[in-house]
Formats: structure tokens, sequence, C-alpha cells
């Protein structure tokens, strides 16, 4: 993990494309805006765990095959 500090107005740059600039600190919490390309996904934590878990349930994993599925027993 990257620890950084940053001021009121300034921004730290992801990948050249997403741009993370801090608006406001009140007490502990910290507001910040994001600018990224539309097809990059943006969500808190929180609302991302959800949707893999509502994506998992829809999308069950399919079953891999490895080398030892494949090999007779004996």
């Amino acid at each position: 993990m990257l620890v950084l500090s940053r001021k009121r107005g300034e921004k730290i740059v992801i990948g050249g494309v997403i741009e993370v600039t801090i608006i406001e600190l009140k007490g502990d919490r910290i507001r910040i805006g994001i600018e990224a390309p539309l097809e990059v996904p943006i969500h808190r934590q929180e609302v991302f765990e959800r949707l893999q878990n509502e994506s998992l349930r829809q999308f069950p994993p399919v079953r891999r095959w490895s080398e030892r599925d494949l090999v007779a027993p004996r």
C-alpha cells in the first residue's frame, strides 16, 4: 500500500488516467473527487463487495478442469 499525505486541492494521479483530488477535510472525514475514464468503474468498497456477491449468485464460477481430472484412475 502506498501512503501519501496531501492537502486540500492537491491531486494524486493513477496510471496517467485517473485523478484523485482532495476536496475537503472535516474532522476525521475527507471528501475526495475522482476523475476517470467512463469505462473505469468506481465504487465504494461496500458497494463493490455487494456487486461482486450478487454477480457470484447470478453467475456461479464454472468448474475448471485440471490435468489430474483427465488422467484415468489406476
